[in-house]
């Protein structure tokens, strides 16, 4: 998380980690093409030739004001392939929200559980407790005939009731803008409570608290 007070500036980093063709990058496609051109970058893949994710993909957001911050959201995926643990890791680290993108296709089970296993390990190596951490799981393909329950996915996973899981269909768009409102509310509630320890005004909605000079550059944007 970067915040600049003076500034009201705020950049968060949002990972999706799953497993290999589970979604996560199409989940990044979908956003790219529903969000207007001028409130978002250009959707950066780096692939191998056959259309895998070798190291991650990269989206930059600029939706409008939050708390009366100007925000950056930047949306990065993380390899799935096993041989790319290095890269996860990389890609991990810095992390202010993840979405796990979970398969729904019943014989994808195993793999859902290893993806699990990893994204928590990892985060422990970098401190960082999961279960109080900005992390929204999604249930990708549930559009396929046969595909498993939210329900089906927790039990696997170790959860119960409380946490919840959003079902999707990325390749239809279904699940995915609401998967990304989530996180980023959830990452919100701790920019709220970082301006409460720096004793910044960040629970104020609506413009920011920016010099004249900053202003005017904002209008001339």
């Amino acid at each position: 998380m970067y915040i600049n007070w003076a500034r009201r500036e705020l950049a968060l980093k949002v990972v999706y980690y799953g497993p290999a063709l589970s979604g996560k990058t199409t989940n990044l496609a979908r956003i790219h093409g529903r969000i207007i051109p001028q409130a978002r970058s250009d959707l950066i893949c780096l692939k191998t030739s056959g259309d895998r994710t070798i190291f991650f993909d990269f989206l930059e957001l600029r939706p409008g004001k939050i708390i009366g911050m100007t925000p950056r959201v930047h949306l990065y995926t993380v390899p799935g392939q096993p041989q790319y643990e290095t890269s996860r890791k990389m890609v991990l680290r810095g992390a202010d929200g993840v979405v796990f993108v979970g398969d729904a296709q019943m014989d994808r089970m195993e793999a859902n559980l290893q993806a699990w296993a990893q994204m928590q390990s990892q985060l422990g190596e970098q401190g960082v407790a999961w279960n109080a951490f900005p992390l929204v799981i999604q249930l990708n393909k549930r559009d396929l005939p046969g595909s498993m329950e939210a329900e089906h996915l927790l039990r696997g996973l170790g959860l119960d009731g409380r946490h919840k899981v959003i079902e999707a269909s990325a390749i239809q768009g279904i699940g995915v803008l609401d998967t990304l409102r989530t996180v980023v509310e959830r990452m919100i509630l701790n920019v709220r409570r970082e301006a409460a320890l720096a004793n910044q005004p960040a629970s104020i909605s609506g413009e920011s608290q920016s010099s004249p000079e900053d202003r005017e550059r904002e209008r001339r944007r």
